[in-house]
């Protein structure tokens, strides 16, 4: 059974995309840390980022390191942090994140809340940075 990061990249379930290469995904995460969160992820269904092969990871932390320099241009942030938890959806996926201390990236914190057309151009913004 897909993943819902699959039917994401298949277009059967919508999704605010960032950016898409031959191997990889970007979208902004729907339930944010921060204005900017986004979600990197290889579209080979791969349940735990250390069952990626080598040049596969390689390239997933290549094309994630774009897509956080496009986040920076738009989001005013110190620093891009970077995080895999690997637990919530048993598809491989980085966490890229824009933040100003160490506690931005709780996961226990409130989610932010944005509209669909705050989404929308967020998305459109970043893009445009690439």
């Amino acid at each position: 059974m897909s993943t819902i990061f699959t039917k994401i990249v298949h277009g059967d379930i919508p999704s605010y995309k960032i950016a898409e290469d031959e191997n990889y995904f970007a979208f902004l995460d729907i339930n944010p840390l921060a204005k900017g969160h986004t979600l990197v992820i290889p579209k080979r269904e791969i349940n735990y980022i250390f069952d990626i092969d080598d040049e596969m990871l390689g390239g997933m932390m290549v094309f994630a390191k774009k897509v956080a320099r496009a986040v920076e241009k738009v989001v005013p942030c110190k620093r891009m942090g970077i995080t895999v938890l690997g637990l919530e959806v048993p598809h491989a996926h980085i966490h890229l994140v824009p933040i100003n201390s160490i506690f931005d990236i709780d996961f226990s914190k409130e989610k932010l809340k944005l509209t669909a057309e705050e989404f929308e151009k967020l998305a459109a913004d970043i893009r445009a940075q690439l």
